[in-house]
């Protein structure tokens, strides 16, 4: 069974047959292999005309190459052959049999069929699920069209059992395509919350600090072939610097595109060095923009966070695909039944904030169904010292809600607070997606300017704030219903700026 389709004719006339390769010895397969022989007659293979009036042993199936696809359709079979391939129905791909590595193993059989023009034997031991080990014989010969040459092949199996092996327990299924998911730098509490609304476990990792201050992380799970997303809270917290989280962030990603991860996610609901995006003075560094160098040097393959400082920066920074997360739908949402009934403006606290406080406004006035008023307050800081003294908008009778991407220490927010109650607020809700408050927050905390904090969940509250009376202050919009909508859509594709739009399409959840 030599190839002899890609020689030239005198050369096929001169060597009609060099029986080199293996031949059946099986009565079955010599049988097929005396039929093929015949109806070859002196051709490279058999007409597909006379073929398809071949006559099908048990355990013999016809298929014909698909056009333009490398895939082959099944024209004729035998029920013994789905034993091979399960309940293939003829006219449908080779590839749509649910035994996938049989399929794969039979089409690539094809393919050096077609390509040398000659039969081949295969032989190889399988093992069966649940139903014991089998020598699987396989004899497939090629078919030609009237001109245009191979284009299809005839198959004949013969499945030898070698006895019943021992049932196995089930393995647990698990989804191939599923995302794994990771928690880095105490964000274990949110990454459960996601992980109950994706269906999906948080995958364990190791980490281990050394004496001199390095680090060890690794995951402990396979991720060859699989998307991983990794969520990280990059903001200090007791006994881990945010550096420290970045350095440990930076080689788990290296060692998840090492172990053969086939995407990389980063999810990190609050993104740090963001707020240095630009050069304010001679030398400095851009801080966005080295952040995104360095996450794309350890193979980062795309980037998801929650409210930038600043959303140009931020798109300009990344070479890889960055996912930016507007929060105002989930506050939009969360604060239609707090505003109702009441006149309303939005509050940017420094001019940066224009744009940012302008969506949120408008957001607010198709849920409430009324105008909002707008106003903005001047504010320069330099060599952290703050000034401005303009303010443009009314507030007069409204309450006032103060709209920023990030609360600190809170003094943009108090010195915002007392503006507006300066210019006749009536109440003052600051609204921030992140709330940092570090030290210095609790002066801020117990401004009686601000009747109510308004954060999100994208960091923890820090634990200086668990016994202070100003916690009850504050109020939590979760962000893990906007989190995991996004890592779906990532995943398996949708639009993501339609989740910036309509609060309502995270009501599924």
């Amino acid at each position: 069974m030599t190839t002899m389709a890609l020689t030239s004719p005198p050369l096929r006339r001169l060597f009609t047959r060099l029986d080199f390769g293996p031949r059946p010895i099986e009565a079955k397969l010599i049988s097929a292999l005396e039929i093929w022989d015949e109806l070859r007659l002196r051709r490279i293979a058999p007409q597909a005309l006379l073929s398809s009036r071949l006559p099908l042993r048990a355990g013999a199936a016809l298929f014909v190459r698909s056009n333009g696809v490398r895939d082959y359709i099944l024209q004729r079979t035998t029920p013994e052959f789905a034993e091979l391939l399960g309940d293939l129905t003829e006219g449908t791909r080779i590839s749509s049999s649910v035994r996938k590595r049989e399929a794969v193993r039979l089409r690539r059989l094809f393919d050096l069929v077609v390509e040398k023009g000659e039969p081949v034997l295969a032989s190889y031991t399988n093992e069966g699920h649940g139903e014991g080990a089998a020598t699987v014989d396989i004899l497939a010969a090629p078919i030609a069209g009237s001109d245009d040459g191979v284009v299809g092949a005839i198959a004949v199996c013969q499945i030898r059992r070698r006895g019943v092996a021992p049932a196995k327990p089930p393995k647990p299924v698990i989804e191939e395509d599923a995302p794994i998911l990771f928690a880095l730098g105490g964000s274990e509490a949110l990454a459960a919350n996601l992980a109950e609304r994706l269906g999906v476990p948080v995958t364990k990792h190791e980490e281990r600090d050394f004496e001199d201050g390095e680090h060890k992380i690794r995951p402990l799970s396979s991720v060859r072939n699989r998307d991983v997303y990794v969520l990280a809270g990059l903001a200090s917290s007791p006994g881990q610097s945010v550096n420290d989280k970045l350095c440990k962030l930076l080689f788990f990603v290296g060692a998840l595109k090492q172990s053969g991860a086939r995407q990389a996610t980063l999810v990190a609901p609050y993104l740090c060095y963001s707020r240095k995006e630009r050069q304010t003075k001679p030398r400095d560094p851009v801080a966005t923009r080295h952040l995104a160098q360095i996450l794309e040097a350890v193979g980062v393959d795309c980037v998801v966070t929650v409210s930038v400082h600043s959303l140009a920066a931020f798109q300009n920074a990344f070479r890889r695909r960055s996912e930016h997360l507007d929060a105002r739908s989930l506050f939009t949402r969360a604060l239609a039944e707090r505003l109702h009934g009441r006149r309303v403006a939005v509050v940017s606290p420094d001019p940066g904030g224009e744009k940012r406080v302008e969506l949120l406004k408008q957001s607010l006035e198709r849920a409430l169904g009324t105008s909002v008023a707008k106003a903005i307050i001047d504010k320069v800081r330099s060599m952290g010292v703050v000034t401005g003294d303009l303010f443009a908008g009314d507030v007069e009778g409204r309450t006032a809600v103060v709209y920023d991407d990030m609360i600190t220490t809170g003094g943009t927010m108090a010195r915002a607070a007392m503006a507006c109650r300066r210019h006749g607020a009536k109440e003052v809700l600051a609204v921030a997606t992140h709330g940092l408050f570090i030290d210095g927050a609790k002066a801020a905390l117990a401004s009686k300017d601000i009747d109510e904090f308004w954060v999100t969940d994208t960091l923890p509250l820090p634990p200086s704030l668990s016994e202070s009376l100003s916690r009850e202050r504050i109020r939590i919009v979760p962000i893990g219903d906007l989190l995991a909508e996004a890592i779906r859509r990532c995943h398996a594709g949708g639009s993501i700026s339609e989740l910036e739009d309509n609060p309502n399409v995270l009501g599924h959840f």
